[in-house]
C-alpha cells in the first residue's frame, strides 16, 4: 500500500481549481464538497477540523452526509477557497426532469 503524502502546492493549486471549475458548473455538493476541500489542502479530518475550530467528528459526520452544518459554518470553510454560501439556480433541464420524474413515480 502506498504512503500518503501531503501535496505539492502546484497539487494544492490544481485540486482548488478543480473544485472552483464544479462550483461554476453547479455540480459542487455538500457532503464531497468538504471532503474535497479537506484532501485539496492536504489534510486529515483531524487537522482540518482544528484548522476550522471544530471537532473532528463534526468533520466526519459532514463529510458522510450525517450532519446538518451552520450556515455559519459552511461560511467558514467556503471563505478559503473563495466561496459564500448562497442559493443558486437550478438547470433548467435538471428542473424538466425532476418534474418528469414526480409526475412518472404516480401515487403509491
Amino acid at each position: 500500500m502506498a504512503r500518503w503524502r501531503k501535496p505539492t502546492k502546484e497539487e494544492i493549486r490544481d485540486r482548488r481549481a478543480a473544485i472552483a471549475a464544479k462550483a461554476r458548473a453547479g455540480t459542487l455538493r455538500l457532503p464531497e464538497a468538504v471532503a474535497e476541500m479537506r484532501q485539496a489542502l492536504g489534510l486529515t479530518q483531524i487537522e482540518f477540523a482544528r484548522l476550522f475550530k471544530l471537532t473532528p467528528r463534526q468533520v466526519a459526520d459532514i463529510e458522510r452526509g450525517a450532519a446538518n452544518p451552520t450556515a455559519q459554518t459552511l461560511d467558514k470553510i467556503g471563505r478559503a477557497f473563495g466561496f459564500q454560501i448562497g442559493f443558486i439556480p437550478i438547470a433548467a433541464g435538471a428542473t424538466t426532469a425532476s418534474r418528469e420524474d414526480e409526475k412518472s413515480a404516480g401515487p403509491h
